[in-house]
């Protein structure tokens, strides 16, 4: 009986390319799917936030380097910015060379330094963080009121 390979006249794929195509495959259909119409809910604080909504990208400020600043480094790329080059702030106000930056959100939302995070474009990751922030204040005013229970 003849091997499936010899079969279909091909070679065997080695570890590391198979890995490769199962991982592809795997984030194929993971972007595919639409969990809410399957009845899955994302856990998102055990996966990665989505990236930063384009529209906003698009629209951080730019600040041009001068005097003092041309003294910082870029904390990413970790190269000093130059006297008249212009780089992107976030609204954390943490200064970034826009080919350090950019690719970073088009993965993930947050600063890299301090992980304030951007809008998304995506309303399940949204609802998600209005909860967190509900339940944040929440769990604050009931510190401040047990706190000023014995005061």
């Amino acid at each position: 009986m003849a091997s499936y390979f010899d079969e279909h006249d091909c070679e065997p794929l080695d570890q590391e390319a198979r890995t490769n195509m199962l991982l592809e495959l795997a984030r194929s259909l993971f972007n595919r799917m639409d969990f809410e119409d399957l009845g899955l809910v994302v856990d998102w604080d055990h996966h990665l936030p989505p990236p930063a909504a384009k529209a906003v990208v698009e629209n951080l400020p730019r600040t041009i380097i001068r005097g003092s600043l041309a003294e910082l480094k870029c904390p990413m790329g970790l190269l000093e910015f130059e006297e008249e080059e212009t780089a992107i702030e976030m609204p954390c106000h943490h200064l970034f060379h826009s080919n350090c930056i950019l690719p970073w959100l088009s993965k993930t939302n947050s600063c890299p330094l301090c992980r304030h995070e951007l809008p998304t474009d995506d309303d399940t990751y949204e609802e998600h963080r209005r909860d967190k922030a509900r339940k944040q204040q929440q769990q604050h005013r009931l510190e401040n009121l047990h706190g000023a229970m014995y005061t």
